[in-house]
C-alpha cells in the first residue's frame, strides 16, 4: 500500500491538538477555511481541489481515547501513525470517526473503571454508525480479551499489549465485516516496540519517546503488570540507538526512554552503557528515563549521573512504602535503608538531584507505625513529586489473596496526611529554587495566558514565562522568580536560545 503521509505533510506540516494533546485532522485544520476566502478566487479554487484530492486519498477518520502511563501515550501515537500511513486521518470527534481506539490501563481501578465507562458510551456510536470500528487495546485489552466482546457487543477488536503491530490489518479485515477478533497472546517479541512515531503527528516533536523494553519480570505481589505487558523483552539497541539518531536528525532535543523496568534492560548491553552510548548522539542535548527499579538500580548507572551532563537531574525512584515489613509483603527485594542509602549516592553524585516517585497506602496489614516509616521516607527524600494512590486489589496478583483490612475511611485518611505533606514539601522545594537561573527546554505556549509559554527545567519543573511560542523546542535561560504549588514563575533572560 502506497504511504501518503510525506505528501499531505508537505501540504500540512503541523497537525493541531486537542485538549489533551492529541493529534487532531491534519486535514481540516491545516487546509484553508471553506468559506473564508473570496468566491471565485485562485485560493478557494484550491481549497477545493486539495480537499478533493486529500478526500481521494483517505480512507477513514480516527480517535484514540489514551489511559494511562507514557508507555501508553506513546502507543497511541504509533497507533495514530501506523493508520495515518494506511490513509486514516487523526480526528478530535467521536462521531466523525471512522475507527475509534480505546487504549486503556488496569494498572489502578480508577483508570480501568474510567476506559470501561468510556467503552460502554461508544455503545450509541455504533448504534447511529454502523460501520464504525471499535477497538480496544491496553493493559485491560490484555487482562480481560474475550470477555470484553461478552459484555459489550459493539467492540469489534480486543488487541493485546504484544500485538498492536496487527492493528491495520484488522481494522481493514472488520471494515469488510469479518469479525469479531481478539488478538491477545504473548510473544517473544513484540514487533511493535520497534514502531517510530511520525513527528507531524507529535505533541512535542522537540521531545522524542523511545521504548527500550516492555513487560516485567519482578512481580510484586500488589501489582498487575507482569500479567498484561508480560515477561521482559529488550530492544536491541542498535534498533534504541538508530531510532534515537532518526529523532535527533528530525529536531528533538530530549530523548525519554521508557519501560516497566528500564534499569533491567539487556538488549546486547546494559542500561548504563545504552545511556552512554546515547549521550554521544549529536543533536540530543537531555537525556530523561523511566521507570527504574530500586532494587536494580546500581552503582554504575549512578555514576551516569556524575559523567554524563546530558542526563537530566531527575529520576522517578518509586518506593511504595517506607515499612521494610510492607516492602517484604510487596515482594520488593530492596528496605527503606538501602533506598535510602541509594537516594544518598545520587545525590553524591549530582547534588541538585530532584526525586519523584510512586507510594501506595493502605496495603493489607499496614498498620498506623508502617504508615509512620512512609511519612519518614517522605520527610527524608523531599520528594518534588508524589504520585500516591490508596491500595486497590488488581486480578490474578498475589496480594487478591490477602485480606484487604484497612478499612476505606483509613486509607482515605493517611493519603489525605501524605498529599497534604507532599505538597508543603514540593512548594519548599520551589521556593528554594527562586532567584536561580535554569535552562528550560521550551514546550509550547501557556493555555491560560496568551503572552507565555511554558518549558521543564533539567528536574522536570515546570516554569510559566512572558515570551513567544515560536520559542518554543528551544532551551532557554530563565530566572526563577515566584514559586507556585506545582510550578514555577520566571522572566526570560537575554541570552539567545539554544
Amino acid at each position: 500500500m502506497a504511504k501518503t503521509p510525506g505528501t499531505l505533510h508537505a501540504l500540512f506540516p503541523a497537525v493541531p491538538k486537542d485538549n489533551r494533546g492529541r493529534a487532531s485532522s491534519a486535514f481540516e485544520a491545516q487546509a484553508p477555511a471553506r468559506g473564508s476566502e473570496a468566491p471565485g478566487s485562485p485560493l478557494q479554487s484550491l481549497t477545493r481541489r486539495t480537499a478533493a484530492y486529500m478526500d481521494a486519498l483517505m480512507k477513514g477518520r480516527v480517535k484514540i481515547f489514551t489511559y494511562g502511563c507514557q508507555m501508553n501515550d506513546l502507543d497511541s501515537l504509533k497507533m495514530y501513525t501506523e493508520l495515518s500511513k494506511a490513509g486514516y486521518v487523526p480526528t478530535d470527534s467521536t462521531r466523525e470517526a471512522d475507527v475509534i481506539v480505546v487504549n486503556t490501563c488496569s494498572v489502578r481501578q480508577k483508570a480501568c473503571e474510567k476506559a470501561m465507562s468510556n467503552l460502554g458510551r461508544l455503545a450509541s456510536v455504533k448504534l447511529r454508525k454502523p460501520s464504525a470500528v471499535i477497538v480496544v487495546t491496553g493493559c485491560v485489552a490484555q487482562q480481560e480479551q474475550g470477555r470484553i466482546l461478552e459484555r459489550m457487543g459493539h467492540v469489534d477488536i480486543v488487541l493485546g499489549t504484544h500485538q498492536l503491530h496487527l492493528l491495520e490489518a484488522l481494522v481493514e479485515e472488520a471494515r469488510a465485516g469479518r469479525g469479531p477478533v481478539v488478538a491477545a497472546g504473548f510473544s517473544p517479541c513484540v514487533p511493535f516496540m520497534d514502531t517510530v512515531f511520525d513527528h507531524g503527528l507529535s505533541p512535542e516533536p522537540h521531545r522524542a519517546y523511545v521504548t527500550v523494553m516492555q513487560g516485567c519480570d519482578n512481580y510484586c505481589s500488589y501489582c498487575i503488570v507482569p500479567y498484561v505487558r508480560g515477561p521482559e523483552i529488550s530492544r536491541d539497541a542498535s534498533k534504541v540507538l538508530e531510532e534515537i539518531r532518526l529523532h535527533a536528525g528530525r529536531g528533538s532535543r530530549e530523548v525519554f526512554l521508557l519501560g516497566q523496568n528500564v534499569n533491567s534492560y539487556r538488549g546486547g548491553m546494559s542500561f548504563p552503557e545504552l545511556l552512554r552510548r546515547i549521550h554521544d548522539i549529536e543533536g540530543i542535548d537531555r537525556i530523561r528515563f523511566t521507570t527504574s527499579h530500586p532494587k536494580d538500580a546500581g552503582d554504575d548507572l549512578v555514576a551516569c549521573f556524575k559523567d554524563l551532563p546530558k542526563l537530566c537531574s531527575h529520576i522517578h525512584l518509586p518506593f511504595q512504602s517506607g515499612s521494610n515489613r510492607v516492602l517484604a509483603a510487596m515482594n520488593r527485594k530492596y528496605t527503606k535503608e538501602t533506598y535510602l542509602e541509594l537516594v544518598s549516592k545520587f545525590r553524591q553524585a549530582r547534588p541538585d538531584m530532584a526525586f519523584s516517585a510512586d507510594v501506595i497506602v493502605g496495603f493489607p496489614g499496614e498498620g498506623v507505625n508502617d504508615f509512620d516509616e512512609t511519612m519518614d521516607v517522605v520527610e527524608r527524600v523531599r520528594f518534588d513529586v508524589l504520585f500516591s494512590f490508596k491500595y486497590s486489589v488488581r486480578p490474578n496478583t498475589k496480594a487478591a489473596s490477602l485480606v484487604d483490612d484497612v478499612h476505606g475511611e483509613e486509607k482515605s485518611r493517611r493519603l489525605d496526611i501524605l498529599q497534604r505533606r507532599q505538597r508543603e514539601i514540593t512548594l519548599e522545594n520551589n521556593r528554594l529554587r527562586v532567584g536561580g537561573v535554569y535552562d528550560v527546554l521550551v514546550d509550547g505556549a501557556s493555555k491560560k495566558h496568551e503572552h507565555q509559554v511554558h518549558g521543564r527545567t533539567t528536574h522536570n519543573v515546570i516554569v510559566n514565562f512572558d515570551g513567544p511560542r515560536e520559542l518554543t523546542g528551544s532551551i532557554v535561560k530563565v530566572r526563577i522568580t515566584r514559586a507556585n504549588p506545582n510550578s514555577l514563575t520566571g522572566e526570560l533572560l537575554a541570552s539567545p536560545p539554544s
